[in-house]
């Protein structure tokens, strides 16, 4: 009895305990968190705290989160418990800086309805209409107000930085200008007159510029710049006039910062060719060629970088059917490829470039070129007329060469420069006479800041971005860091790295290395076998169809050795139709083994292992009682 009365009251101690232990833990130990993935994804970065710490004036974070409604939606429901443990982490680090106001909108009630009037977007949940709500509104003391509509879980490796830029603008309402100016639709269009229908998308990136600062479309034929305008964004420059490039020329001289998009061959533009001269193709290129002498770098305007090693592989349809192989001029960057000491780039996982040029230093020239995106020595250069005139990516393959040298995509230009007009703005031959030469800058007073990028399709959706439908609503699903790049670099020349090293913090994807250096390795081994076997194939089936077109014209003329001739081409084409499928199966072995191999590691490999050391601790204790 005394045993028993001692075991009962020692599971009510330790139950006591239990729970008295969790209570104290779930009030006290709420902000104790150990963060175990690759990229320390759950843990407030250094960039967040310093924003929170310069907080002068109290922020409110309002989140809206159907706990309830979201029951039977699990990943809404673990996602919002998510985002409440992040902003608890916010308001912990903010120490008094932030208030967090956590609200759960009830169906028909004021704080549904407050939710809908701040610009939470409604997330339809059933046929019965019933609603259900995921975003953050935030206001300062003046009454600014920044709405997060929706956080969607397919976006968790943003969360971070989306919350931190949030704060960020209402902490320092006073948002910078942006110009832009630019030889491509970046913007979208004006509806057409005629249809009502918008004549362009925006692109993406500067759909993220808008939110994070004022971003104003600058006349491609400007004389001046505004004197507002923080940072210039210069793309595309081919048809820019000298009275505006001497403009660009005298904003970085008197201070402003810049960011140049040239490209040898931009994909997005879409000038059509000039019927007065058939036969030519229309002008795809641009270059900013009298400044970049001034800067001491030069474009080369004819070539495009290529990489095996960082191609991206497509597919396209052959003869033969759909194939997929590595398309040379688009790459994705990444490691070596990004500048591991620079701000813009040193927490950056990839970015994806289409037909990108190659920028070389000068000699002689003072200022410091940093590069920022640069291929190693499996780069090469492609001619740009073959790429144009390519009906087949694999083609390019066939005659690539790399060169063993370095190319710079995207360099950082410091240091005092000279202008590329010492004589000042330049005149009509009409006005030379009747316009006296106003002041300008033959020197620059303080170290220039320029970004020069050789190529324009990095800013493309195509390259990092697509889009897909959760509950109704257009979702973007990033593939690549290439809006990351552009950001960081416009708050790094605007003087502001907080928001950069949090930015890119999520690994957007997590490509099968291994796998596609097997790829790699394996189609360079049986590329010429296959080309050679394609090609006797070929010339197989031509000698077989003008046999067969005797044979259907001239049927009773043909002689015993024609019709002969004609089986054993039968025989061949069928002969040379299984080694070709032969070879593409010994492309995909290696790859096949590997993935036979990581089953057994995922699947068999770990739970084994556990069982045999169930076995060896289960006889080691069975001995060492015997003994005993």
């Amino acid at each position: 009895m005394n045993k028993k009365l001692v075991t009962g009251t020692g599971l009510v101690v330790a139950l006591a305990l239990f729970l008295g232990i969790n209570i104290i833990a779930n009030q006290t130990l709420t902000a104790v968190r150990l963060d175990l993935t690759e990229n320390n994804l759950y843990t407030l970065s250094k960039g967040s705290k310093n924003i929170l710490h310069t907080i002068q004036e109290p922020i409110t974070v309002r989140f809206y989160y159907s706990a309830q409604q979201f029951s039977d939606v699990p990943q809404l429901l673990n996602y919002g418990k998510r985002v409440r443990d992040m902003l608890e982490e916010y308001v912990a680090v903010g120490k008094g800086g932030l208030k967090l106001l956590i609200i759960d909108p009830e169906p028909f009630s004021e704080a549904e309805d407050e939710a809908v009037g701040n610009g939470i977007r409604q997330l339809p949940l059933s046929a019965t209409g019933e609603m259900g709500y995921l975003g953050i509104v935030g206001t300062n003391a003046t009454d600014d107000r920044e709405v997060l509509p929706f956080l969607s879980p397919d976006r968790e490796d943003a969360l971070e930085y989306e919350i931190t830029k949030m704060i960020y603008t209402l902490a320092d309402p006073q948002r910078r200008v942006i110009g832009v100016l630019a030889g491509l639709p970046v913007f979208s269009s004006p509806p057409d007159p005629n249809t009502g229908q918008p004549r362009g998308q925006e692109w993406t990136i500067f759909t993220l510029l808008k939110e994070l600062y004022e971003v104003r479309e600058l006349d491609k034929q400007t004389m001046e710049i505004d004197e507002d305008v923080d940072t210039l964004i210069l793309i595309h420059p081919k048809d820019i006039s000298r009275k505006t490039m001497y403009a660009v020329d005298q904003f970085i001289l008197t201070g402003g910062k810049a960011m140049i998009f040239v490209d040898p061959l931009a994909e997005q533009d879409q000038t059509p060719p000039d019927p007065s001269t058939p036969g030519v193709m229309p002008k795809l290129d641009s270059d900013l060629e009298p400044l970049f002498e001034k800067w001491g770098i030069n474009l080369i305007s004819d070539k495009v970088v290529g990489d095996v090693n960082a191609a991206v592989r497509v597919s396209f349809r052959s003869e033969r059917g759909p194939q997929e192989v590595e398309y040379l001029p688009w790459l994705r960057l990444k490691g070596d490829a990004l500048n591991g000491d620079d701000f813009v780039t040193n927490e950056l996982n990839d970015i994806n470039v289409g037909s990108a040029g190659s920028l070389k230093s000068l000699e002689g020239t003072d200022l410091l070129h940093t590069p920022l995106i640069q291929v190693g020595p499996s780069s090469g250069l492609l001619e740009r007329d073959s790429i144009i005139m390519a009906n087949n990516p694999g083609g390019l393959l066939e005659d690539f060469q790399s060169d063993d040298q370095k190319h710079t995509i995207a360099l950082r230009i410091t240091g005092n420069a000279e202008t590329a007009f010492p004589e000042g703005q330049p005149l009509d031959d009409t006005d030379k006479a009747e316009q006296p030469v106003s002041k300008f800058m033959v020197a620059s007073e303080t170290p220039i800041n320029v970004i020069v990028v050789a190529d324009t399709d990095v800013l493309s959706d195509r390259f990092w971005v697509r889009f897909s439908n959760f509950a109704g609503m257009r979702v973007p699903e990033t593939f690549g860091n290439n809006a990351d790049f552009v950001t960081n670099a416009i708050d790094n020349l605007g003087g502001n790295d907080d928001l950069i090293s949090l930015r890119s913090r999520g690994q957007y994807t997590r490509p099968f290395e291994v796998v596609e250096e097997i790829q790699r390795e394996a189609e360079s081994q049986f590329r010429a076998q296959e080309r050679a076997l394609q090609e006797r194939l070929a010339e197989t089936e031509r000698k077989l169809a003008d046999l067969q077109s005797q044979e259907t014209n001239n049927e009773m003329l043909l002689t015993v050795e024609q019709r002969a001739e004609i089986e054993r081409f039968r025989q061949e084409q069928v002969n040379t139709r299984k080694e070709l499928r032969a070879v593409q199966h010994d492309l995909q072995r290696n790859i096949d083994r590997l993935g036979m191999r990581l089953k057994f590691f995922n699947t068999a490999l770990v739970p084994l292992s556990i069982a045999i050391l169930a076995i060896l601790i289960s006889t080691y204790s069975a001995r060492t009682r015997r003994q005993a």
